[in-house]
């Protein structure tokens, strides 16, 4: 194999401009080497493929890294003007099929391939120029421009294994190998596993700013955990190890799995390893871009249900109670491997240790190929990622970035579990030490597993309340106790604009700026089908959670660092019963996608003056209007250059010597197309900071129809 990716920067010592120049190169051998997977694909028809019923085509994934870059930047205002807003709004969201998500196809106009690869040359060139224009402090840290960029290119390695994930999924009609990706020749015979032992000890997790080389935000804060003595299989499981499992059927016996895995098995209808097939009564094995005969020595490439099933079905075959390990442990046996005084890890190693950074294989290799510490054990790291029993979550300390605010946070869900050490073709932050990457558990990654036995039990401790103190404000705001006798704010709003909608006009609704929900939740009592849309992913976790859930808990800050715990349902105010009426999805109101239109009614709540393009997002949204329809805006008009720069201010300026208001713009655009339905109303709210310190508001809502 001859593709070599470069390895992650250092940033928190060295000269500024030499660090400049090996990021520039950073930048352009992974935006180079992820074009260069694609090179795989034979002709144009396998970019519009879905090899994954629950993934988008893989032109999606093309487009979707350079997207990110731009969004970025923009968020960042580091940039200020898109590159393509609609590539920009249809390749954007849309990676991890999370209840947000919108899968049908439908939806999506495609562009074409040679469109994807112009508009990626265009972001290539903007990412360059940016490199060579931005000031680089040092150490790099991340509220630093440099960071962003840093974001970029670790956001397009994760990408280069997700992508080759698919690419392995896809119909090999519809691959044409090449040099860059060959598969490991070695298949040999598969080496007898046994339990060995690794001692107990501490277990030290988090790294701290500033950090040696970029780090996502769940790796930072701290975590100890006291890990007890246990033992694990030298290997992990290969091919022919997890072959009894196959042939005891255990596939077809619901005794294995848990209950989420049996349902995941029922509706797959999966019979063996969603990447091995049978054929002539030969067993054959998928790697990235070929069909071979079965490599019995490899490690098996399953999801988490399949390696838990195995798990029981082995400790049934022994008497013995044999499960996954916890992050902890896999920490702890990593330690075990690599003594203190070895520091050879990456990115300071001049040889990978094991089958990992794409230094050996573009496949997995047999499991004792590579060997660590004294005992051997077969890939600590590397050859395929191995499966924990933890679901993530955040240390202690965790702090989202801002800049990227769903990347962890939506797996706070106790169904994303971690997987630990890298597969062969995990580069970047993805083959570092610390690096925490976690999904849902019928995922398919080059992922495998190796099984532990221990006496002690495994429990996790979820945060099961709120603790983000701005969420947490906004969750008070919507469903908590009111304050110095004002009324409910969003239940205020629909309250007011109902009488006037007219009741042939109530089928479909758009709330944008939901926030936390609650506005959506009161539209979805009047309309048949109502949109929920915010910018934050963590607004719309908390509105999703009480979707499925029904109540959230969360901590609103007394004095100090004095806290209460609140706790609502949403059958408590009478909101549970139409919930099924609303979908609540992540995006940007000045970038609609375009399945966003023919709406009765939108509501934009207090919206307009945190919005980057107001006037555009003014004249888009009225394209989206029914005949007949309404839009209602509310607002205090605190118009601030931290969102919105000056030159796109709506109102609170003056011209020509002139006054100019908010609502004199809004009279001026709208008033195009729409008429006023009744005078502006002023609609007050308070917003509780601690229990003695609140924001008093008064927002101007106004209710506009639009001319037939």
């Amino acid at each position: 194999m001859t593709l070599s990716l470069t390895p992650t920067p250092i940033i928190d010592h060295g000269d500024s401009e030499q660090i400049r120049q090996t990021i520039k190169k950073h930048f352009l051998s992974t935006y180079e080497g992820y074009e260069k997977l694609f090179s795989l694909l034979k002709n144009d028809q396998a970019y519009y493929e879905q090899p994954e019923p629950l993934r988008h085509p893989l032109i999606f994934y093309l487009a979707h890294t350079a997207v990110f870059f731009v969004n970025k930047l923009r968020v960042a205002k580091i940039i200020e003007s898109p590159v393509n807003t609609n590539m920009e709004s249809m390749m954007a969201i849309g990676v991890d099929e999370m209840s947000w998500d919108d899968l049908n196809s439908g939806h999506y106009d495609w562009p074409s391939v040679q469109a994807v690869y112009d508009y990626r040359h265009q972001v290539k060139q903007l990412v360059l120029q940016q490199i060579e224009q931005l000031p680089i402090p040092v150490p790099i840290q991340w509220q630093d421009p440099f960071w962003v960029i840093l974001m970029g290119i670790e956001h397009e390695r994760i990408h280069l294994e997700t992508s080759s994930v698919l690419i392995r999924q896809l119909d090999l009609k519809f691959i044409e190998a090449n040099a860059d990706w060959t598969h490991c020749q070695d298949t040999g015979q598969a080496p007898d596993n046994q339990l060995l032992t690794v001692p107990e000890g501490l277990v030290k997790q988090g790294r701290s700013l500033p950090s040696e080389t970029y780090g996502w935000d769940n790796e930072y804060g701290q975590q100890n955990t006291q890990v007890a003595e246990f033992q694990t299989a030298q290997f992990l499981v290969s091919n022919k190890e997890f072959l009894a499992f196959v042939e005891a059927d255990g596939y077809h016996d619901s005794a294995f799995w848990c209950e989420e895995g049996w349902q995941w098995r029922q509706f797959t209808q999966a019979e063996h390893p969603t990447f091995w097939r049978q054929h002539d009564e030969q067993w054959l094995y998928r790697s990235l871009c070929e069909e071979i005969p079965m490599p019995w020595s490899w490690p098996v490439d399953v999801n988490y249900h399949e390696a838990k099933a195995f798990c029981r079905w082995l400790s049934n075959e022994r008497n013995q109670s044999l499960r996954l390990p916890t992050e902890a442990e896999w920490i702890k046996l990593y330690q075990h491997t690599f003594p203190r005084e070895q520091k050879s890890h990456y990115p300071h190693w001049t040889k990978a240790p094991g089958n990992i950074d794409l230094q050996h294989h573009a496949s997995a290799c047999p499991v004792d190929k590579f060997r660590f510490g004294e005992q051997r054990f077969g890939d600590v790291i590397g050859n395929v990622w191995q499966w924990t029993e933890t679901a993530i979550d955040g240390f202690s300390g965790f702090k989202v970035h801002p800049v990227y605010d769903d990347f962890s946070v939506p797996t706070f869900d106790g169904r994303h579990n971690l997987i630990k050490g890298g597969s062969f073709i995990s580069t970047g932050n993805e083959a570092h030490r610390q690096s925490r990457y976690a999904f849902r558990r019928h995922f398919f990654q080059h992922a495998g597993f190796r099984y532990v036995h221990s006496d002690h039990e495994v429990s996790q401790q979820f945060n099961t309340y709120e603790t983000d103190e701005l969420i947490a404000q906004y969750l008070e705001f919507h469903y908590g106790d009111q304050y110095h006798n004002v009324a409910n704010f969003p239940k205020a709003c629909i309250d007011f604009i109902m009488p006037h909608i007219d009741a042939s006009h109530r089928q479909r609704a758009l709330d944008l700026g939901c926030a936390v929900g609650r506005s959506s939740f009161e539209l979805a009592r009047y309309f048949e089908h109502v949109d929920a849309v915010d910018f934050s992913a963590r607004f719309i976790q908390n509105a999703i959670k009480l979707v499925e859930h029904g109540e959230i808990k969360y901590l609103i800050t007394d004095e100090g660092e004095l806290q209460s715990l609140k706790t609502f349902h949403l059958s408590d105010l009478d909101l549970d019963e139409r919930i099924q009426n609303i979908d609540f999805s992540q995006g940007d109101a000045c970038n609609l996608k375009p399945k966003y239109r023919e709406y009765d009614l939108v509501f934009a709540g207090n919206l307009i003056d945190r919005l980057y393009q107001p006037e555009a997002f003014l004249r888009d949204i009225m394209t989206r209007i029914n005949a007949g329809g309404y839009l209602a805006i509310t607002s205090p008009y605190t118009w601030l250059e931290e969102f919105t720069e000056r030159e796109h201010w709506l109102g609170g300026y003056k011209e020509n010597g002139e006054n100019v208001t908010t609502l004199d713009s809004l009279q001026r655009i709208l008033g195009e197309q729409f008429e006023a339905v009744c005078d502006p109303a002023d609609i007050p709210f308070v917003i509780r900071e601690t229990a003695r310190k609140h924001q008093h508001t008064i927002a101007q809502l106004t209710l506009w129809r639009k001319r037939a």
